[in-house]
């Protein structure tokens, strides 16, 4: 039996595109990679799946510190919306060089200090002392760590450090919506990281 030369050249076709989305379905989509760090376009957290929103790098003088990365239910370009935003949420740091907890844990409790108002610093002052004895239990972080802050819309903000919880988690949302002001509020630690967490990749 003879095949026409059209048919089998349709027939290879069809194959071909097959098994080119078999192996796009197959690969893991890695979104962009940002200061050397491979991040994943979506993660699953609480049962939802979140998009990478932005991430960028921070910088302390000329040092590259951490690869910082903010996962949403959906991407937002602002801030009221992102605070607005029902579900979970993820902060995710990979350290680029090592630190100490003291640094660390001084560099977040002078952002929170920056980025926020008197009245919710005091609100707030509960959480802070909960979330600033977390790094008592961190002996320091080195180059390759991977530090997430999770909010939990049923739990809280939690933390992990390669994967392992560290300390307690953290009720009141307004206590996340005050560490995400730190990188993305009105006084931010860096205004380009700013504007890459909130979507501008370039």
């Amino acid at each position: 039996m003879q095949i026409s030369t059209s048919r089998l050249g349709r027939s290879l076709a069809t194959a071909c595109l097959c098994a080119t989305l078999c192996a796009a379905v197959a690969q893991p989509a890695l979104a962009v990679e940002v200061g050397g760090v491979k991040l994943d376009d979506t993660v699953q957290l609480a049962s939802r799946e979140l998009k990478l929103n932005g991430a960028g790098v921070r910088y302390k003088v000329i040092f590259k510190v951490y690869t910082i990365a903010l996962y949403l239910p959906e991407k937002k370009t602002q801030l009221a919306d992102i605070l607005a935003l029902p579900g979970p949420r993820r902060l995710e740091i990979v350290m680029l060089r090592d630190i100490t907890s003291d640094e660390l844990g001084l560099a977040f409790m002078q952002g929170l200090k920056r980025s926020s108002d008197q009245a919710d610093r005091t609100r707030l002052l509960s959480q802070t002392m909960q979330f600033g004895a977390m790094f008592e239990m961190v002996p320091g972080l080195k180059k390759g760590d991977i530090l997430t802050v999770d909010w939990l819309p049923e739990e809280g903000t939690l933390c992990k450090l390669n994967g392992k919880q560290v300390g307690d988690t953290v009720p009141d949302l307004a206590f996340y919506n005050a560490l995400l002001k730190i990188w993305i509020g009105a006084h931010p630690a860096d205004t380009m990281l700013r504007a890459h967490l909130l979507g501008d990749m370039a």
